[in-house]
Formats: structure tokens, C-alpha cells, sequence
């Protein structure tokens, strides 16, 4: 059975041993949809991060997604463009259930105004490199990347260590929310400023990340 998920009540974890599917392939990627949703910022809209990276390109093709993963054969294929479920082809068994390829637009068109128009036309979504992919597990997922990035400044820039250096930075949703942890595995000492209009700095999941949180810098005077 799904375990009660307090963060987002109507985004149940995935687990148990239920089959809903017609093999365990299919549930496992209903599974990995399930749960970047259960994680995300946003799930009423889709949104697993960075208020724009979504798991499906609206709720219609999140419907036909989970669908075509609960109905389709062993020996099936289901392709998937930017979020939306394209095709469900005769393959075999030994094939990918799933192909997908999110928010590619060729040549000279891979501009920003380009990727919005198409946006707010329906025709693409930004799937990120984790949501659209059903891979997000949260920011402790990004930590490890995260780390290995300032890690890589001090060895360029500071003799190794980012010892006695301070991080100021900004952003603390599912993917800067590994900040804090990461930039004090690093050696720094690391400021990270964040605005919740809709609630206190606890509000946001990456907050236990933070050693100390404030809610005006002129309580640190």
C-alpha cells in the first residue's frame, strides 16, 4: 500500500507489493512517476522543480501516460515527447518499455522565446534532467553533484579547500536546497537566502539541510 505522505496528502508514496500493471517492468515506471510527484514542489501543476521542470506536459497526458504503463504489453513501447505519450509501439520483450526525449528543439530554433512560445502553445514542456524523467528523488539527490561542483572551484581557484571561504548564494527549492549541506562538506561557510511568500523558511523540505535558519538577517545582528 502507499505510505501517507504529509508534505503533499494527496500524492501518497508508491510502495508495496500491489501490482497495478501487467508486469513489474511497468509498475516500477508508474512507480518512478508516482513518486516525483510525491517529492516535488508542486504536484497540483505538475512541477517537480525549479518552478518549471515537470514530470508530465499537462494533467490529459499525465492521464494517458499512466494509462498506457497500467495497459501495455511486455513487448511494448511507449514513446513520449516533452511530457506527452506520442505512441505505444510493438517492440519485444527485451526492449525499452519506455522512450522519451524532452524539450528538444533543432538548430537555430533552440532559443528561449522559441521554447516558451511552444510552451504556451502546449506543444513542450522543460522536463529538466530529473523531472521529466521520473528520476528526482529530492535534494539529497543533488548533493553529491552539488559538493563535487564547489569542490571543483577550490581546486581551480583556492588551493584545494574551501576552508575559511564563504558561499553566498540563493535558492533553496529541489535543487539549491542542496546548498547548504554541500557548501559545508566543501570546508565553507555558506549563506543561503530564500524567499516563501506562503510560509515560514521551515516551509521548504531542503530546510534540514540548514544548520541555523533565519527569518530577517537583522536578527543575526
Amino acid at each position: 500500500m502507499p505510505k501517507p505522505n504529509p508534505r503533499h496528502p494527496n500524492y501518497p508514496i508508491p510502495s508495496g507489493d500491489v501490482l497495478r500493471a501487467k508486469g513489474w517492468r511497468q509498475e516500477a515506471l508508474l512507480r518512478l512517476l508516482e513518486n516525483v510527484l510525491s517529492v516535488g514542489e508542486d504536484p497540483d501543476n505538475l512541477i517537480v522543480y525549479a518552478a518549471l521542470g515537470k514530470a508530465a506536459r499537462n494533467w490529459a497526458a499525465h492521464r494517458a501516460i499512466v494509462k498506457a504503463l497500467t495497459e501495455m504489453e511486455e513487448d511494448q513501447t511507449l514513446i513520449i515527447q516533452s511530457g506527452k505519450p506520442v505512441g505505444l509501439l510493438k517492440t519485444h520483450a527485451k526492449a525499452p518499455l519506455v522512450i522519451m526525449a524532452n524539450c528538444n528543439i533543432v538548430g537555430q530554433w533552440a532559443k528561449a522565446e522559441v521554447f516558451y512560445e511552444l510552451q504556451r502553445k502546449g506543444l513542450i514542456c522543460w522536463g529538466g534532467l530529473t523531472a521529466g524523467a521520473w528520476q528526482y528523488i529530492g535534494s539529497q539527490g543533488v548533493i553529491q553533484g552539488t559538493y563535487e561542483i564547489f569542490m571543483r572551484i577550490a581546486e581551480k581557484r583556492f588551493g584545494g579547500s574551501l576552508a575559511g571561504r564563504f558561499i553566498l548564494t540563493a535558492g533553496l527549492g529541489g535543487m539549491g536546497g542542496a546548498q547548504p549541506l554541500a557548501g559545508r562538506m566543501a570546508g565553507a561557510a555558506i549563506l543561503c537566502v530564500d524567499t516563501i511568500p506562503n510560509g515560514p523558511p521551515s516551509a521548504r523540505p531542503s530546510a534540514i539541510w540548514s544548520m541555523s535558519r533565519r527569518t530577517s538577517i537583522r536578527r543575526w545582528r
